[in-house]
């Protein structure tokens, strides 16, 4: 798999001046886990993916990740070198406004890369940093793995580097999952032909496997997509509509946690929420609530609070933000507020 140019994305890996190499001691395994593990390293380094290094400073063992279509995906134990690394800050984009900008379409194309990560190749100086340890020898990355800690952001630059200017337009982008999105089937095809010449150009693969062309909804990131609107994925709140009722405040505590996923759709889990108010009541005589809003230029936030045993201090209960969309920016002062209000209380 030829990949991307170097001249566009390089994976390097700096490492903190105060931070001294790690070399992890071989793990035991199972000899079935053993011989998955030689199957996989063989296949990359037939790919070209690896090479065999000698006398090295890093060194990391394997980790077997079991993936959803029952096979499993070879990855690396990379937290020590992970730890050396400073951070890059390059963005992602934000879950919800890539959903919101998503949905209303009347045609989706899914498309996800192959091997992803694997498309970018590793600085030359850094190869060997990436190196782990088997049972047939030592071997480092000519590729960018999993694992490691800024893989996203380098892949995200690489994604705005290539599709900058049919981002949030024709196309959303969210690491290696892009989404063309649609109006009419004239348009489809026209989108996908500009996109498909991109991806030639700069030789970056698909997973044919994963990519659905010509859908009116599809999963996105957790959440379901079409015309009509966004749906919550089944799958993703399978566990949650299972979940029993919280009976302690530890429980609710974790509870509150989990809202803040579903935020959107809690309106689907009142049964879920009435155990959570009655504990709250018990532990506050007053049984009150209050709701503090706070309305920006182009955001809003608020807080749920109430008063603790002694009535002179208040405690957080929960706490919500939203940034807001183009139009919503445009709305008057007393309109942003009454948008924030309505917003909240439906969570």
């Amino acid at each position: 798999m030829p990949g991307l140019n170097t001249d566009i994305v390089v994976h390097r890996l700096p490492i903190k001046e105060e931070c001294r190499p790690v070399q992890q001691k071989f793990r035991r395994m199972r000899p079935d886990v053993l011989l998955k593990i030689k199957e996989e390293v063989k296949k990359q380094f037939d790919d070209g993916f690896l090479q065999v290094v000698k006398y090295l400073e890093w060194v990391a063992n394997i980790v077997l990740i079991p993936k959803k279509d029952g096979k499993v995906r070879m990855c690396v134990d990379y937290q020590d070198l992970n730890k050396a690394s400073p951070k890059d800050n390059f963005p992602l984009p934000h879950i919800d406004t890539l959903v919101d900008n998503t949905a209303g379409y009347s045609l989706f194309s899914f498309m996800d890369g192959l091997s992803g990560y694997n498309q970018i190749k590793m600085h030359p100086e850094d190869m060997e940093k990436t190196t782990f340890v088997t049972m047939w020898g030592t071997f480092c990355y000519k590729v960018m793995p999993f694992g490691l800690k800024n893989a996203g952001a380098t892949y995200q630059r690489a994604m705005v580097t290539l599709f900058h200017d049919m981002m949030h337009k024709e196309i959303e982008v969210y690491v290696d999952d892009m989404i063309a999105k649609f109006r009419t089937e004239n348009e489809h095809i026209q989108i996908l032909k500009k996109l498909f010449l991109r991806l030639r150009k700069f030789q970056l693969k698909l997973n044919p496997a994963k990519c659905t062309f010509e859908a009116r909804s599809g999963k996105l990131l957790g959440f379901i997509v079409s015309e009509k609107g966004i749906k919550i994925d089944p799958d993703k709140v399978k566990a949650i509509q299972e979940l029993p009722p919280p009976r302690t405040q530890k429980e609710v505590r974790g509870f509150l946690g989990r809202l803040n996923y579903i935020a959107r759709f809690i309106s689907q889990l009142t049964e879920k929420c009435d155990p959570i108010f009655c504990l709250l009541r018990k532990h506050n005589p007053d049984k009150s609530l209050i709701l503090y809003l706070a309305v920006f230029k182009n955001s809003m936030g608020c807080v749920l609070a109430q008063h603790d045993e002694s009535g002179k201090k208040e405690k957080v209960i929960y706490y919500l933000s939203k940034k807001f969309t183009d139009y919503e920016t445009r709305y008057s002062p007393i309109e942003k507020l009454c948008c924030a209000l309505v917003w909240t209380t439906r969570r």
